[in-house]
């Protein structure tokens, strides 16, 4: 716990009890010395029988040490889940010595016949009482309407969804629109209040004119503009793609790629770096370090919680789109840049993430562009899976980029590849980090629905604008 300042100490008051749930301690730092201090009596030689014996007392005192940090237990303990069970006359019986396996026990142990016992995950996510002061009723605006619940859904959203109107396309949809909605409009002419917004709005649309369809990193990398002001300003330029081989990306009003056969270079590819004990590294060996991870997970019970950076409609009419506020270490004009990584994949260079999202353009290897354009004059048919490409064009860009990836992993550690020969390097066909077998992958080709797109967490970017 010590060694991740993000983790909370657990104290359990039964440490044997699986379902005993435990009080938390937060970390603080702290300038205080740690004291070993001794007292010392002796006692004084008797003179007169009558007076009393006082002993002779010493203290001495000595510093073991400097504290840094401390656990201080603030909150409160939470419910406790014993492991009972209510028989009809309401008498409770200990159920641990039936659903506790201490040793290693025979079938019978497993066919008994118990009481259903499915103790709760999490009692409460807080440890710490607050005060709830109850508000009158909130007076909307004129013309506000209260979002719809329906019978499905009995549990209502706290506030209507602020919409940025955005038009989502699916792949078997006939018509692409040509114009934004009017809302999307008039919402960027309420944000766009400044110079700096109109050079922001007119960089966008010239590269939109130089290339149809963007990822939004992509944009994010070649214009400085708030977060925040982007979301407002793609659905005003370009339309949103649910579906297809051009799924979460934004495509300019007017233009379809499922027309066009020159869109090919424009397609996405889902890449994630394979890893695993059959191909010589495994997780924990890997350069790239994962967005998240399910073993970092932390019970959500933490009192120190980090400030929200919310930005409220004034700040975005203050100019955020690149100028901000003043003290910043970048320049205005790369403040909300990214790195050309997050969209650009070249060779002997090791993504940022382990799961990336490419357009095949941005496929800067000799190699992989000759995969792209083998059937370069001869696309005859847009297909939801492959688009332009011919059949498997995924997959073999997939295998080329892991064998790239794989030498770059062996070049910075060569100690994980040293039982591996080379004979087998250039005949192992990789496979993706589930560990599946080639034949099993082959299965899954067949049982791909395409109507279901990517079902990744660059979809999730669809929150933002509905």
């Amino acid at each position: 716990i010590y060694a991740d300042p993000a983790k909370r100490l657990e104290l359990y008051f039964r440490p044997k009890d699986p379902y005993c749930h435990p009080v938390c301690a937060n970390r603080f730092p702290t300038s205080t010395m740690l004291l070993r201090v001794r007292r010392r009596s002796k006692k004084k030689q008797q003179m007169d029988t009558e007076e009393e014996i006082q002993p002779e007392v010493q203290f001495e005192m000595e510093i073991l040490g400097i504290v840094t940090t401390v656990y201080k237990f603030q909150g409160m303990s939470d419910f406790q889940y014993l492991a009972m069970h209510s028989g009809p006359d309401g008498k409770q019986t200990s159920m641990y010595d039936k659903v506790l396996m201490l040793k290693p026990e025979k079938e019978e142990f497993f066919n008994r016949d118990l009481p259903l016992y499915i103790p709760p995950p999490i009692f409460s996510r807080l440890d710490t009482p607050v005060d709830y002061f109850y508000r009158p009723d909130i007076q909307h605006r004129s013309g506000y309407n209260n979002p719809q619940v329906s019978g499905e859904n009995l549990i209502g959203l706290s506030r209507a969804r602020r919409p940025h109107n955005a038009i989502f396309v699916n792949f078997d949809d006939e018509e692409i629109p040509t114009k934004p909605l009017d809302a999307a409009v008039q919402n960027w002419k309420k944000v766009c209040t400044n110079p700096v917004d109109k050079k922001v709005e007119e960089e966008l649309r010239k590269l939109f004119e130089a290339r149809p369809v963007w990822s939004r990193n992509a944009v994010k990398a070649n214009i400085s503009v708030h977060p925040d002001k982007l979301k407002v300003l793609l659905p005003y330029l370009a339309y949103y793609m649910l579906t297809g081989p051009w799924r979460s990306l934004w495509v300019r009003f007017g233009y379809d790629p499922r027309k066009q056969p020159e869109a090919k270079i424009y397609q996405v590819l889902d890449f994630r770096i394979r890893c695993g004990m059959k191909y010589g590294y495994a997780a924990t060996d890997m350069p790239v370090k994962a967005k998240r991870s399910t073993y970092n997970y932390s019970l959500p019970i933490t009192v120190k919680k980090q400030g929200s950076h919310t930005v409220s409609v004034h700040d975005l009419k203050q100019g955020l789109g690149s100028a901000g506020t003043s003290g910043a270490k970048k320049p205005p004009s790369s403040r909300y840049k990214l790195k050309e990584s997050v969209y650009i994949f070249r060779e002997g260079a090791l993504p940022p993430y382990r799961q990336m999202f490419y357009q095949l353009c941005d496929l800067n290897v000799e190699s992989l562009q000759k995969i792209i354009h083998r059937n370069d004059g001869t696309e005859s048919e847009c297909t939801e899976r492959d688009g332009w490409c011919l059949a498997k064009t995924s997959d073999d860009l997939r295998d080329s980029m892991s064998l790239m990836i794989k030498q770059i992993i062996r070049s910075t550690r060569p100690a994980l590849f040293s039982n591996t020969t080379s004979s087998e390097d250039g005949k192992e066909q990789l496979a993706y980090e589930s560990g599946e077998d080639e034949d099993d992958e082959e299965e899954e080709e067949e049982d791909f629905k395409p109507s279901d797109g990517s079902e990744n967490e660059m979809e999730t970017e669809i929150l933002d604008y509905v």
